[in-house]
């Protein structure tokens, strides 16, 4: 059982993990990568949790993973470099297939139901290590791990390569496993886009815009947060806003500005982040963040495709000018940023990335990712949905993640140095206390400052 501090036992393994391989011949061919999908920022895979009530029939879950790597075949092969560019990567179609481990562990779903806000270092048990795989390009595509818990729940951990799919790609291919696991008769409602070449760079490349959110400089920038925040001790910081906190940070800007929910949550987040660091007042601070771009471009990318089909938006302005003024600045720089991206934006973006020495600028930037409102907490194999849905690991990279059962409301997970925690928390918990203190939510607004038990605080 579970020993301070929420350390979780180790899985117990019956059987060696197996390669579940297309159940029928597929195509052996190699797939060249988009610029997009090549960013050596994106050389990772992305690792979902999933918690749930009742265990699948493991059976019924590799046949059907068998059947779908047929149609996503790619995602059975393995990732290798370009033999005639040492810097770019492709996909050998050879259909060697995709782990998957079985696992036991000694806990119940409610035990680890009461401490998934906060994911620590021991979560990594819940998804197979490769052996032998000591680079990138040694671990397969797509690896899964479903560990049987006491009283019948279940948890399910994948990780997927981030070079083949990104977001709503890995929720297109979640969803369709699904799908084939409950309703084995029935085929998937997507079919799969595969080719890369619908974001190819032009001959010659051509970059026509300024692209703030990548560096050419080989030099360690003069100051690096990132570098410092990575050298502290961090802990992970777990908010959840719900829909009256995110009309709140709307009614911010309103009635001068209008805004979306991403919008609002994205800019008071950065803001927080850069109050809780104490940066100096004349550092340049960028906030960069996930736009997808499928139909900003023109031909529009078709539904299916799976591959990056996203760029990161980049807002920019001084430590000085973002705290010092109103959540309204920060709200227009992020939407400034998301108008700039046009075909011809999005083109030029592409181009310059048939640069390899470009390289993602994180030196001083928050980095956060949209998980909510994929449709990934929609997972249903057959035995009911997801109680819990987020990350394996907690990083400096922040995530907005869905609520369950509450379609509405976004979940905030970041890491930060441990002796800001309780900063960063006040600051993002501020601006509601000092709406709802006035009025009769006053008991129900933040746990960080109230006793409250449902306040948008976890630590």
């Amino acid at each position: 059982m579970l020993t301070p501090p929420e350390e979780l036992p180790d899985c117990l393994y019956a059987t060696q993990p197996t390669l579940i391989r297309p159940n029928t011949p597929t195509p052996k061919h190699c797939l060249p990568l988009s610029n997009l999908d090549d960013q050596k920022f994106l050389r990772f895979s992305i690792k979902y949790l999933y918690l749930f009530r009742t265990a699948v029939n493991l059976d019924a879950m590799k046949y059907a993973l068998s059947k779908l790597l047929v149609l996503y075949y790619p995602l059975a092969g393995r990732l290798r470099t370009n033999p005639d560019h040492d810097q770019k990567l492709e996909v050998d179609c050879n259909g060697e297939g995709a782990v998957f481990a079985e696992a036991f562990m000694d806990i119940t779903a409610d035990q680890f139901l009461q401490l998934s806000e906060k994911p620590n270092r021991s979560w990594k048990k819940l998804l197979y290590r490769v052996e032998g795989a000591h680079t990138f390009l040694d671990v397969p595509p797509l690896v899964v791990q479903v560990t049987n818990l006491h009283f019948g729940g279940m948890i399910l951990c994948t990780a997927i390569n981030h070079c083949l799919c990104d977001g709503i790609g890995t929720s297109q291919f979640l969803q369709a496993w699904a799908h084939l696991t409950a309703k084995p008769d029935l085929s998937p409602p997507i079919s799969p886009v595969h080719s890369r070449h619908l974001l190819k760079s032009g001959s010659p490349p051509q970059v026509t815009f300024p692209h703030p959110q990548f560096t050419v400089n080989k030099d360690n920038p003069h100051v690096d947060v990132l570098r410092y925040l990575q050298s502290q001790p961090l802990v992970p910081a777990s908010l959840t806003f719900t829909h009256s906190h995110i009309l709140h940070l709307k009614r911010r800007c309103s009635p001068s500005l209008k805004c979306t929910a991403f919008e609002a949550l994205a800019a008071h987040t950065w803001r927080s982040w850069v109050r809780s660091l104490d940066l100096s007042p004349s550092l340049n601070i960028k906030l960069l963040f996930s736009v997808n771009v499928r139909r900003r471009v023109n031909p529009e990318i078709p539904q299916g495709y799976y591959g990056n089909g996203f760029v990161l938006g980049c807002a920019q302005t001084t430590v000085k000018d973002l705290v010092s003024a109103n959540l309204h600045h920060g709200v227009k720089l992020v939407q400034q940023a998301k108008a700039e991206l046009s075909d011809d934006y999005v083109r030029s973006m592409v181009d310059l990335l048939e640069d390899k020495t470009v390289k993602t600028d994180l030196s001083t930037s928050l980095v956060i990712s949209q998980w909510a409102k994929l449709g990934l907490e929609e997972l249903d194999f057959g035995e009911g949905k997801a109680l819990h849905m987020g990350p394996v690991t907690s990083d400096v990279y922040c995530l907005f993640l869905p609520v369950i059962g509450d379609s509405s409301a976004v979940r905030v997970l970041v890491s930060v140095p441990e002796r800001v925690a309780d900063k960063f928390g006040y600051c993002m918990s501020e601006i509601l206390d000092k709406e709802f203190n006035n009025g009769d939510e006053h008991h129900a607004v933040n746990g960080y400052h109230h006793a409250a038990d449902n306040g948008i605080m976890k630590y």
